[in-house]
């Protein structure tokens, strides 16, 4: 086997492709799932844009915390929520991550520092903030860290979160997953800059702009700016571009995009493709290592499909619980 040449032991190059193979594994089956019916509310796949959520979360622990958004499953996965809860979840069921009262869109596991999916766009940046505030009187080194896509990034509460987070110098970093739509917007007809670095400079935050299919940029630019936010440096804001596979939700026909575009990035663009390519032409992981994390990936995803539709509903009392907390 030839030296590695990554900042990373192969070990945890193999964490970061089980995570990302994962992420995929479970969206792609979402999608022929919900087809057939059998998921209520709404389904917004997260498969594209992997690289990102396990580039991230690669430097958290349970102790960081996250805030999501509507595209969520990639960040619950990546953050270490477990895959038969989450399926669980989205097929409504008891045995679910919030016992089955929280679907697609609002799945959390404050255990692991998730602190939920959020069906309002923005909504996870004011959370971010409170965590990260909450960090900072404990002294401990947590950090808070907002999801947010180039279409909720013009909600009014994620420009006021930018101004707190920085007149409070805040341990938090603002994730703008930019995938160049807001639902079916190009974000250069909806966004009034050419960066989002910009944004946070009005802010004076700093920021940085790095190509959200490449999990190895992904992962370097995230350690920086996660560091500085634990050492006391104050708010960051990274922009991640990358591209999402499917439409805003399950059953977008997508006729806002362009000709053979799909078909491009599916092509070109596919941060697990990309990984691979570049891990495999250092001899670091081998083929047969990878098709064997993807083997037992599709064997997890199918038993914890099975499992959540063999699970029993909430009943009528499930519906008073966990709303408030007791002290």
């Amino acid at each position: 086997m030839k030296e590695n040449p990554f900042s990373l032991s192969k070990q945890k190059l193999l964490e970061a492709y089980r995570i990302m193979r994962t992420i995929r594994e479970f969206e792609e089956r979402l999608h022929v799932e919900f087809a057939r019916g059998d998921i209520p509310g709404f389904v917004h796949l997260y498969a594209g844009e992997e690289a990102s959520a396990a580039g991230i979360m690669a430097h958290l622990n349970d102790n960081d915390r996250i805030a999501s958004t509507h595209r969520g499953h990639g960040h619950c996965i990546a953050k270490g929520v477990g895959v038969k809860e989450m399926m669980a979840e989205i097929y409504g069921r008891a045995t679910g991550a919030c016992r089955g009262k929280g679907g697609s869109m609002h799945i959390a596991d404050l255990s692991k520092g998730m602190m939920g999916a959020n069906g309002i766009l923005g909504a996870g940046a004011p959370l971010a903030c409170g965590a990260a505030l909450a960090a900072q009187k404990l002294g401990h080194s947590g950090v808070g860290i907002s999801f947010v896509g180039d279409g909720g990034s013009n909600q009014g509460m994620f420009l006021e979160s930018l101004n707190l987070a920085a007149v409070w110098n805040l341990p938090v970093v603002f994730v703008v997953e930019n995938n160049g739509y807001a639902e079916s917007t190009s974000v250069e007809w909806a966004v009034a800059t050419d960066s989002f670095v910009d944004r946070a400079t009005g802010f004076g935050i700093p920021g940085i702009t790095i190509d959200g299919t490449d999990f190895f940029a992904v992962h370097e630019a995230a350690g920086e700016v996660i560091k500085r936010a634990r050492e006391g440096g104050g708010p960051s804001l990274l922009e991640c571009k990358m591209v999402r596979f499917y439409g805003h939700f399950e059953g977008d026909a997508q006729t806002y995009r362009a000709k053979g575009e799909l078909d491009d990035i599916r092509a070109n663009k596919d941060c697990i493709k990309l990984f691979q390519a570049r891990v495999k032409e250092t001899g670091v992981i081998s083929q047969a290592e990878f098709e064997r994390i993807d083997q037992e990936i599709v064997a997890l995803v199918d038993q914890a499909i099975a499992e959540a539709k063999a699970a029993p509903l909430p009943i009528a009392k499930d519906l008073l619980t966990d709303v408030y907390v007791r002290y």
